[in-house]
């Protein structure tokens, strides 16, 4: 498969869309599917995806972004081109799923994730499935696949940080931790969009890309997005458990992303018990890989990992009545 190629194909023939809903409580998730049954067929070893968003986009804007006459920005359009079945989720506060009095933490977005599960389930007859998160997304499915190790066969984590010892940006972010706590929810915009896309470097993303985002959000929310995982990443890390991930882990991680140190997310990995774990530092991708102008670099790494084939035990190799 060209990746190159994928960024300038915007033709969405034979791509199925589906919206559905899960129920946390008294609390409605969206949630949004992307498949092609052509594709599936052409590629029937590759995994049901879900892709876990972070703190200051919805799902749809994060993973099945339009920028028309841009190239292709849809996460979820190009996986499901590669024969994935594709899902996202809009966590409680953000895009279509309720607004709340909460603040959604991170722990809040597990929970979003076990109500969403079984949904994705009934859909598809399949019981564990590869997942994707960036930033507090990573940190959401994370903190998902170690209360629900059964549930995931493989997981990818952009954007990840721990203990968020020495972040440059939580330092800053954390000035502001009064504001933050004050309120469930900040107003977001073009400006807030700009700045995030410019906060470890600039060059890296087109400059249409925060105008649309804007539009994108202000189709699926209200202006607003929750306060709690910012809240979560400047003070109450480390949240997760490396020890308790049983699974394959990916973790892909920017040249440019000041959200934590290489020394914390190496020391993540490095505590994880798998022996099948990858880890690709990527030179021309900040924070937000996912709509960098590099993202087919991205892409290719995502599909090498939920893509490669299952290992073949030395007892389960077929000798054709020979001797070994």
């Amino acid at each position: 498969m060209d990746f190159e190629a994928l960024l300038h194909d915007e033709d969405t023939t034979g791509i199925v869309a589906e919206e559905h809903w899960a129920r946390r409580g008294d609390i409605d998730l969206y949630m949004f599917r992307k498949f092609s049954p052509d594709a599936r067929a052409r590629f029937p070893g590759r995994p049901v995806l879900v892709l876990v968003h972070g703190s200051s986009f919805s799902a749809r804007t994060t993973y099945d972004l339009s920028v028309p006459g841009h190239g292709e920005f849809s996460m979820m359009n190009v996986f499901a081109k590669l024969g994935y079945d594709v899902w996202t989720l809009d966590h409680e506060g953000y895009g279509r799923s309720s607004r709340t009095d909460g603040f959604s933490y991170v722990k809040d977005g597990v929970a979003d994730l076990q109500a969403a599960v079984p949904v994705i389930e009934a859909a598809t007859g399949q019981s564990s499935f590869a997942f994707f998160g960036a930033s507090s997304g990573a940190l959401r499915a994370a903190g998902y696949a170690e209360v629900a190790p059964d549930k995931v066969s493989k997981l990818a984590l952009a954007a990840l940080v721990w203990t968020g010892e020495g972040s440059p940006t939580l330092a800053k972010r954390a000035e502001r931790i009064d504001e933050w706590q004050s309120s469930n929810k900040r107003v977001i915009s073009e400006e807030s969009y700009a700045r995030i896309f410019a906060r470890d470097v600039v060059g890296l993303t087109i400059p249409e890309l925060p105008d649309a985002v804007a539009a994108a959000e202000r189709e699926n929310g209200d202006g607003t997005v929750p306060n709690g995982t910012y809240i979560d990443m400047c003070i109450n890390l480390p949240l997760l458990d490396p020890t308790k991930i049983e699974c394959p882990v990916l973790i892909y991680r920017g040249e440019h992303d000041g959200v934590a140190t290489d020394e914390d997310v190496l020391a993540y990995f490095a505590a994880l018990p798998t022996r099948d774990k990858w880890f690709v530092m990527a030179s021309g991708q900040a924070h937000n890989s996912t709509k960098g102008v590099n993202r087919h670099q991205f892409w290719k790494s995502m599909d090498d990992f939920f893509g490669h084939p299952p290992r073949v035990d030395a007892g389960e190799i077929a000798l054709g009545g020979q001797e070994p």
